[in-house]
């Protein structure tokens, strides 16, 4: 019994594996359908996928010119920290909030036609990242209006994207298939998202918390905004923010590896 247990995990490990590496090697079509997400969207509409960042634009505008005098903070200063900020926490809350609909928004692919889970997560993961791209074209901008270049250091911001972007690719599985399971879940995160922001040091800086900046240590959101936001302000994420994003990224792992091998196989019934 005991060795047709272990045998039945080491099968549906391997298939799991199977399916990650056949989603990998289909990056045309997944390239090609994510991108066809964004164009889905937007269809028929004047700016297309400009409106996103026409949307970014305004809100970093805003936002800045109302905050930079609630903290008595000179704008030069504030608003590079703001729209660099947003900038990441707009990439991460998109991915988290949207995640939901990984597995149940690809319903009738997966009832119609043999594709890997894995191919689905690549998907959704591109178009996020395209959006991303597209509102970095206002940090550019705040960079240029400013004259605040980063430097050398920005390059940090690119191993940084990376370690978010696995993260988020991570948690999309595992909150994708629980939430084809309880279909609660996305309003669940979606509330949460929202409280995380505002504790979050995204519009205020972590100084403002003086003596309590302790607070920002049990924040996982705080390293993960931090280490792709201190390049693109010109400085290089501490040490400690570094080994807060390592060990979220293999939590995160060994979740996403536990749900993707345990529960693959039911997905299908659950959508």
């Amino acid at each position: 019994m005991v060795m047709a247990g272990e045998g039945r995990a080491r099968s549906q490990a391997q298939m799991a594996l199977r399916d990650v590496l056949s989603g990998l090697s289909l990056w045309g079509l997944w390239g090609k359908l994510g991108w066809n997400d964004i164009l889905q969207r937007y269809r028929r509409s004047f700016l297309g996928p400009l409106w996103m960042t026409a949307s970014m634009a305004i809100m970093v505008i805003a936002l800045g010119l109302v905050y930079s005098k609630i903290f008595k903070t000179e704008l030069r200063d504030f608003m590079p920290f703001l729209c660099s900020g947003l900038l990441v926490w707009g990439y991460i809350s998109t991915i988290l909030t949207e995640a939901g609909a990984l597995f149940t928004g690809a319903e009738s692919y997966i009832k119609q036609i043999r594709l890997p889970y894995a191919l689905y997560v690549f998907r959704f993961m591109w178009s996020k990242i395209i959006i991303f791209a597209h509102n970095l074209v206002v940090y550019i901008a705040v960079l240029i209006y400013f004259q605040a270049w980063p430097g050398s250091a920005a390059l940090y911001a690119i191993p940084g994207f990376v370690l978010v972007t696995v993260n988020g690719a991570l948690a999309s599985i595992c909150l994708g298939m629980m939430s084809a399971r309880f279909r609660d879940i996305p309003q669940i995160i979606a509330s949460f998202i929202q409280i995380v922001f505002f504790v979050t040091p995204i519009m205020w800086k972590p100084e403002l918390l003086g003596e309590h900046q302790l607070l920002m240590t049990f924040n996982p959101f705080f390293y993960l905004v931090e280490v792709v936001r201190a390049p693109l302000l010109g400085q290089i994420p501490s040490v400690q923010t570094y080994l807060a994003v390592g060990v979220i990224t293999v939590l995160n792992a060994i979740f996403a590896t536990f749900f993707f091998v345990r529960f693959r196989s039911r997905i299908s019934y659950w959508v």
